[in-house]
């Protein structure tokens, strides 16, 4: 089967009878500034596994990426190329570190080992 069979992106907003009497316990759900789909289904689905279907779960607040997508180019031109593509699709996007590609790892890192060493038997 063909995933246009069971699946139309030409038309908006509504299911097919066809496809309607073929489902059971279809829910359609988005936050309320019609903001990240896929950020939402996890945070949905992280409160699904909390519950028992009688209590509202207590989940933690959403991450300072939650409203958006989060790209993370290497190189000068990975940034070029993203931006091409944030162009070409229409895509508004804001560069978090203003073009700085430099990282920068803490003075701490690689220089003691969390691993007692093996010092022979």
């Amino acid at each position: 089967m063909r995933a246009q069979e069971f699946i139309a992106e030409d038309t908006i907003g509504k299911i097919s009878r066809r496809n309607q009497n073929a489902t059971v316990g279809l829910n359609k759900f988005r936050d309320a500034s019609f903001a990240d789909r896929v950020y939402e289904l996890n945070r949905v689905m992280m409160a699904v596994a909390q519950t028992d279907g009688e209590i509202i779960p207590e989940i933690d607040g959403e991450s300072w990426a939650g409203r958006h997508n989060v790209a993370a180019p290497y190189t000068k031109v990975e940034q070029k190329m993203l931006e091409k593509a944030y162009q070409a699709v229409g895509s508004k996007h804001i560069d978090l570190n203003h073009g700085d590609l430099e990282s920068q790892e803490h003075p701490e890192v690689n220089t003691a080992s969390p691993v007692i060493g093996f010092k022979g038997y």
